[in-house]
């Protein structure tokens, strides 16, 4: 493929990197984990007044940079170099083209503009942790079981019976979503809850600002604590429908921005394994054994060498899948592959001291791992793609190959 970028889009790659290596990467992230936020603010601002970054895939007339994903995968593609933690991807990736594609045009004018510019943050609840199969990536989203099925479980919509009133929007909220990405600190929510009952059941998306009564958020422990969750408990809650009525195509919605998603937290991943892969190559440079570097055994290089082209592959399938994002969910499957064995290698390559809690290998095998267990696993993004692409289907039989054919 032609993977060749813009010079605008050089720049924005050139612009990050610098930017983070001075005020971010591994040794600035338990500083900027232990905040409230789960990130550092004052960076996050920085990032999007300075470079626009909530905003580079959004329309103009929002505020947005008007730039494609392409733009903003390379932008990730940075971040995740740095495993910066920040409100980017559940903002950017998941809840601003949810809110484009479904709002209201009124919905659209009052959020988008304050998520272009940094000042508002979202994140996407779903019911039972299941984000990869509500956005159609490990599963078909249709049949609504992630979400509880309209059956017990998962999270419940009816209305209030109070019409739009101020805030409630005539809908109320009852249930609870596990592991949402960035829930516990975001500005507002998009919750996708059943209503209908469940012979006419079907998954809507509302809107639930940060400050709503009967809202109960709790932050978890992660594996990953440069990516955080959080347990969001809805008790009787008001709540928005994200849209002008109830028959919205909620589930094709979904899974059109989950394969752009996928393709940018693709490009992430590979951000993360190259990082990984660059910082071993350096210390094998250095490390001595037997009296000289470790780089400098044929059984070293051969591995090193096979991780390069491990990322190098996954790279340019992130980079194919900004531009055909139907092609985001085999990337990411790649690069979540690719970025768990090069961070295990970087691991094992360092020796005794890629294990201790001062180094920062850990970090980068906890991010993949953390990705690979929020977003896949990686069977399973390749089986559904297999199933969408039809590759499964059953054979037909050849008249003359069919049982009892000829015979008379």
């Amino acid at each position: 493929m032609d993977a060749a970028f813009t010079a605008e889009q050089h720049e924005i790659r050139r612009t990050l990197r610098e930017l983070l290596a001075r005020a971010a990467g591994p040794g600035a992230i338990p500083t900027a984990v232990g905040t409230a936020e789960g990130y550092e603010p004052v960076l996050w601002r920085r990032l999007a007044r300075e470079l626009g970054l909530p905003g580079l895939a959004l329309a103009e007339e929002y505020g947005g940079a008007g730039c494609t994903a392409t733009e903003l995968a390379l932008a990730c593609e940075e971040t995740g170099r740095a495993l910066l933690p920040s409100p980017l991807l559940a903002t950017a990736a998941l809840a601003a083209p949810l809110i484009a594609a479904l709002g209201t045009p009124e919905q659209r004018a009052a959020l988008l503009p304050r998520i272009a510019e940094g000042a508002l943050t979202a994140a996407l609840a779903v019911p039972g942790g299941s984000l990869a199969t509500a956005l159609g990536l490990t599963g078909d989203n249709r049949d609504g079981a992630w979400a509880g099925g309209g059956r017990a479980g998962g999270i419940q919509a009816r209305r209030s019976g109070g019409g739009d009133g101020e805030g409630g929007g005539g809908w109320r909220l009852y249930g609870q979503a596990e592991r949402v990405l960035d829930g516990h600190g975001a500005g507002l929510l998009l919750v996708a809850a059943h209503t209908g009952g469940y012979p006419r059941s079907r998954t809507l998306l509302f809107l639930v600002p940060r400050d709503t009564a009967g809202l109960v958020r709790t932050r978890l422990t992660a594996l990953d604590e440069t990516r955080p969750l959080a347990r969001v408990e809805l008790r009787d809650t008001p709540a928005t429908l994200l849209g002008a009525d109830d028959t919205a195509d909620t589930a094709d919605a979904l899974a059109a921005v989950g394969r752009t998603a996928a393709a940018i937290l693709a490009a992430e991943a590979v951000g993360t394994a190259a990082s990984a892969l660059e910082r071993t190559v350096e210390y094998v440079k250095t490390r001595e054994q037997f009296g000289r570097a470790v780089g400098s055994f044929q059984a070293v290089k051969h591995r090193l060498a096979d991780l390069y082209v491990r990322v190098e592959a996954a790279r340019s399938a992130a980079y194919h899948a900004a531009r055909e994002p139907e092609a985001g969910p085999l990337a990411l499957a790649q690069a979540l592959e690719a970025a768990r064995i090069t961070t295990g290698e970087a691991v094992q390559l360092h020796g005794g001291i890629g294990f201790t809690w001062e180094h920062e290998a850990h970090r980068y095998l906890k991010r993949a791992a953390g990705d690979e267990l929020l977003f896949g696993p990686v069977h399973r993004l390749r089986d559904h793609a297999a199933q969408r692409a039809g590759l499964f289907a059953p054979a037909r039989m050849p008249l003359a190959a069919a049982p009892g054919a000829g015979v008379r």
